[in-house]
């Protein structure tokens, strides 16, 4: 089993850890413990079942204490203690058909987190697998099991966030400590954790691009971009501190006929602080599923990222998704796009300069269009979601023989069975 601490929630937007957790869920039972929601009431866990093999976790804490949100030193203690009651009796591990036949012995799963009539496999693993996305979750993680392999994946400097708690810096050194493998979201995190730690992996996030190459139809455009002012310049994603309002006014302000849209939902941000203009239009918090849709009505994609403390290490997984619908991109000089996309996107630091490399791609003679086209399907390949899921699983099976050499056939059938899987074979 693998038991995830999450910052974000299951249902907010489908991105890294939706992306990961649910291709995990092949091959091992997984546990997603969410932040903490605040009822009244004495204190309970809700529990979801939303794949065969993955439920979402989330306690429900009274709303009567004072408790601040989140996980931390005052909510950590109650959760711990709902944890250890859901996980009373120990934690199975699901594996896949090869590693049952090797050595796994059937077990049946009741009243734990394989809750329900499911038949698994508990292999001599004497527990699960932690996984964080966030150090402010230690200390929340059920009494009295030890972890047989401690994951770190920082896919976010979450101290540069705004209201990042003061304790996240000492919480992460703890976390890095702890951690048998740290996995980073891109080139920057990763140099910014290279010498911390022993076992650090670049892992930029990954795309399903034939989801998002159903963007390259004109008629499956989303129905509500029908009638927008074209071109259509467009951006999907959470709309928080780290896009730049003001370069989304001026864009606005410099070509009125242009239609600005923005997808997605708003975090951190009063309404006050949105950018408004007749050619500016939102669009709220969509579905994975409708991202296509929205993208496909874009002429041009944007990254519209600002320069500031939050932005310094981001890797944005939209930029693939652009690229497998199609579409050209313009974006601020963000590192991590340029460092991995560069051979791709248009990047422009003023407004002038991003309106001028907007109506260049629009004159884009088709010969150019091509080439761009070549590069972006090139590196498309580079990043699929299951292969980064695969090469993660393969570090820590990796590190799980190592503390566990009595492992090494159950690991390996499971491996030979991925490996079929992804056509690695």
């Amino acid at each position: 089993m693998l038991v995830c601490f999450s910052h974000l929630r299951w249902d907010f937007v489908w991105q890294r850890p939706q992306h990961l957790l649910s291709r995990f869920a092949r091959q091992m039972e997984v546990a997603v413990v969410e932040e903490p929601v605040f009822e009244p009431g004495s204190g309970s866990l809700r529990v979801r079942q939303v794949s065969p093999n993955l439920v979402v976790i989330t306690p429900v804490l009274p709303d009567d204490a004072g408790l601040p949100g989140g996980f931390g030193p005052e909510t950590n203690p109650l959760i711990r203690e709902l944890l250890t009651d859901r996980f009373a009796g120990g934690a199975s591990l699901a594996l896949t058909k090869a590693a049952r036949a090797t050595n796994g012995t059937t077990v049946q799963v009741s009243g734990s987190v394989g809750r329900g009539a499911a038949t698994v496999v508990r292999p001599a693993v004497p527990a699960p697998i932690f996984w964080y996305y966030t150090p402010m979750a230690l200390g929340a993680e059920p009494a009295g099991v030890n972890p047989s392999l401690v994951v770190y994946d920082a896919m976010d400097e979450l101290a540069k966030f705004r209201y990042a708690p003061k304790s996240l810096v000492e919480r992460e050194a703890r976390l890095m400590r702890q951690a048998d493998l740290v996995f980073t979201g891109g080139p920057s995190l990763y140099r910014a954790r290279q010498g911390r730690h022993p076992s650090v992996h670049c892992f930029p996030s990954g795309v399903e691009a034939a989801h998002f190459a159903q963007a390259t139809c004109p008629e499956f455009r989303h129905p509500e971009l029908a009638g927008l002012d074209r071109p259509v310049v467009g951006f999907y994603g959470v709309i928080d501190e780290r896009v730049d309002f003001d370069l989304i006014s001026d864009i606005a302000a410099a070509r009125p006929e242009w239609t600005v849209a923005l997808v997605g939902p708003t975090a951190k941000v009063a309404p006050d602080d949105l950018p408004q203009a007749p050619n500016i239009r939102y669009f709220g918090k969509r579905s994975y599923d409708e991202l296509p849709a929205f993208l496909s009505g874009f002429d041009v994609a944007i990254l519209p990222f600002a320069r500031n403390e939050s932005t310094q290490f981001i890797s944005p997984t939209k930029t693939l998704e652009y690229m497998a619908g199609g579409k050209p991109i313009v974006s601020t000089p963000i590192l991590d796009v340029i460092d991995l996309y560069g051979e791709v996107v248009s990047f422009a630091e003023t407004p002038g300069q991003f309106v001028g490399a907007i109506e260049d791609l629009l004159e884009e003679p088709a010969a150019v269009g091509r080439l761009r086209h070549e590069r972006a399907q090139a590196v498309l390949a580079r990043h699929d979601w299951d292969v980064v899921a695969d090469e993660m699983l393969t570090l820590m099976d990796a590190a799980l023989v190592h503390a566990y050499p009595t492992l090494l056939p159950v690991v390996a059938a499971a491996s030979r069975e991925r490996a079929y899987a992804t056509g690695a074979a």
